[in-house]
């Protein structure tokens, strides 16, 4: 169309596109209307056409909207993905089982395998006490359990061999039982018959012997109100204790201990030397009273209260 000059501009086609009518069109609609009643706080504008005549572009709150939707998406995703219970479930079922089968195995191999069982038994401690004896009073079979074996049981059926003061049992894993025992040793001897009997400290008699071992004291009881059997006697305790406590000098010159009672121990030396030693209480105190007084060379001492000791002969 060719427009003179000075004429006025032709009427605009209501048809024709172009940003005019991109316009009209776009008034209809509810963003249009936004548009024209001016930018509204809050919800962004639009702008007019742009130079390059591409129509309208969009800012402001339609970035925000789309930038908000980007961020919420991952957020109601994460919110709508479901759990996973059952997989838990299995997990926890394995579990169970793999504990279940290895307590399982681990009883087989204690009980029931052959494995872990009693294949030697040692004995440790003096030659005295016989090996053999030992092993038959254990009473273990070759061939049990390990776990099986109880070391207390078997200490007690040790301890009633009569050269058997103690015994500790212990398991050695792989297939091993250590016994250690510890010997009874005799402290004096008794007259009995044409002989002797050796006791220990406990009153146990270990031993008939036709003579005295040298060195051994005679544990003279007439005068005292012991019972027909000496172990456990408080007596005989006491004047092991005493015994056991004297110099060694002293100790190897004593040959007789008269034991009327646990508070009443009387030792004979050699060459009718006598000493009144009482009790086994403060025995160092007695010894070097003892010691002191033994200097006069007499033949009687008297120490059983070291606070008055009295001497004569």
């Amino acid at each position: 169309m060719i427009r003179r000059r000075g004429s006025a501009p032709p009427a605009a086609d209501p048809h024709a596109a172009g940003p005019s009518a991109t316009g009209r069109s776009a008034a209809g609609s509810p963003l249009a209307g936004s548009a024209a009643s001016g930018p509204v706080a809050g919800t962004g504008t639009i702008s007019g056409p742009s130079t390059a005549g591409t129509g309208p572009v969009f800012s402001g709150a339609a970035s925000s909207a789309s930038a908000a939707g980007a961020s919420a998406t991952p957020a109601g995703s994460a919110a709508a993905a479901p759990g996973r219970p059952g997989i838990d479930r299995w997990k926890a079922a394995f579990f169970g089982l793999a504990v279940l089968a290895i307590v399982a195995g681990a009883a087989w191999a204690l009980l029931g395998s052959k494995f872990l069982v009693v294949r030697s038994v040692e004995v440790t401690g003096p030659p005295a006490v016989s090996r053999a004896q030992v092993i038959a009073d254990a009473g273990i079979r070759l061939g049990t359990p390990l776990i099986r074996i109880n070391p207390a049981v078997v200490a007690r059926r040790v301890e009633r061999i009569t050269l058997v003061q103690s015994a500790q049992v212990r398991r050695a894993w792989p297939d091993k039982i250590v016994i250690s025992v510890l010997e009874r040793k005799a402290v004096f001897v008794v007259p009995s018959g044409r002989g002797y009997q050796e006791i220990d400290k406990f009153g146990v008699t270990l031993r008939q012997v036709a003579r005295r071992p040298r060195g051994m004291p005679v544990l003279d009881t007439s005068g005292a109100a012991l019972p027909g059997s000496l172990r456990g006697n408080a007596a005989v305790l006491s004047a092991a204790v005493v015994l056991h406590e004297l110099p060694a000098r002293l100790a190897h010159s004593v040959r007789t201990i008269d034991a009327a009672s646990a508070a009443s121990v009387t030792l004979r030396l050699r060459g009718g030397v006598t000493v009144v030693w009482g009790g086994p209480g403060q025995l160092a105190v007695k010894a070097r009273e003892l010691a002191i007084l033994m200097r006069g060379h007499s033949r009687y001492y008297d120490v059983s209260d070291p606070q008055t000791a009295v001497t004569g002969g």
